[in-house]
């Protein structure tokens, strides 16, 4: 059996910045890599999930010019949980607003979970700008997807932690879990909303992996507050997406080089929709994970992430 590949050694940014994008909102980025080389550009997953160091570790720095940034509202980006002027759309105009800054007409654009979503949203928005797509975790944000993760469906694999992310929600309103977590996350009582926030943030936590372990991120009250707080705020409103949409628009993708990879037991994003996805985008390769869930990590993913970036380096 060939050995996994695994990430580049850890580096360093050669530039960061706060990037004013508008509406009262400073999103951090940052660029690693070799100034000049091939343009890429990381969409973390969320919404509200931010940066961690290791996202940089992706790509060959040697052969990549590679540009991360912190969607509005976390991380580092500015005014902190702002739900205000944040939606998917708002997040695409940024994009477009990087790659000016980063004086490139196109680039690779990589993006896992949420990511995806947001990646295939840009790529179908700005199909030109886009020299290769490489999506994990794909997430099209149907009503379905919505309803098989915070409503009935993990929540039968995951029974014990179910109870738990049910428990500060009183029975009358568990019929629209999304809903009834909106109000808490928005409630003017901070301590409702980091008791909302951590709840929220760690039924995601613990059902992520194929063998469950929760990243210590997920358990401080910062993050939580703003990755529960975003989530929540997108899905409440579908993403600004039309059902289906994502799938409806993949004929925009054609002619766009492509890498799709997707564990066979992801849990909040359940493999249907990257198969779907290739059945309405046959031009890219499709890889399905066995014995892995959904965090870019597991092994037989990450794998497959690094060679698709190896590939696209040229």
């Amino acid at each position: 059996m060939t050995e996994h590949r695994s990430l580049y050694p850890p580096i360093e940014p050669y530039e960061s910045g706060m990037l004013d994008v508008g509406d009262g909102h400073s999103i951090y980025y940052e660029r690693v890599g070799t100034p000049g080389a091939k343009s890429a550009v990381f969409l973390h997953g969320g919404p509200g999930g931010g940066l961690a160091p290791d996202y940089r570790r992706f790509f060959d720095p040697e052969r990549y010019d590679l540009l991360l940034f912190e969607q509005r509202g976390c991380g580092r980006s500015e005014p902190h949980a702002s739900l205000e002027a944040n939606t998917t759309w708002h997040l695409v105009d940024d994009i477009e607003r990087l790659r000016v800054l980063a004086g490139v007409d196109s680039w690779l654009v990589f993006g896992g979970s949420w990511g995806s979503t947001l990646a295939l949203a840009y790529a179908e928005t700005h199909p030109e700008r886009v020299t290769e797509l490489i999506v994990r975790g794909v997430y099209t944000v149907s009503r379905g997807e919505l309803a098989w993760y915070y409503q009935h469906g993990v929540s039968e694999i995951f029974p014990e932690r179910w109870e738990a992310f049910c428990a500060p929600i009183p029975p009358e309103e568990r019929g629209d879990m999304i809903a009834a977590y909106r109000r808490r996350l928005t409630s003017d009582d901070p301590e409702t909303r980091q008791a909302a926030a951590k709840a929220w943030t760690l039924w995601e936590g613990q059902t992520i992996r194929l063998l469950p372990e929760v990243n210590a991120k997920f358990e401080e009250d910062r993050f939580a507050l703003a990755f529960a707080r975003l989530e929540n705020h997108y899905f409440v409103h579908g993403c600004w997406l039309e059902d289906g949409q994502l799938l409806r628009d993949a004929h925009r993708l054609e002619g766009i080089p492509g890498t799709i990879v997707h564990g066979r037991y992801d849990m909040p994003c359940p493999a249907r929709n990257a198969f779907e996805l290739h059945k309405v985008w046959p031009g890219a390769e499709f890889h399905l994970i066995e014995g892995a869930g959904h965090a870019a990590t597991e092994p037989g993913i990450l794998d497959r992430l690094i060679r698709a970036t190896d590939r696209f380096a040229g």
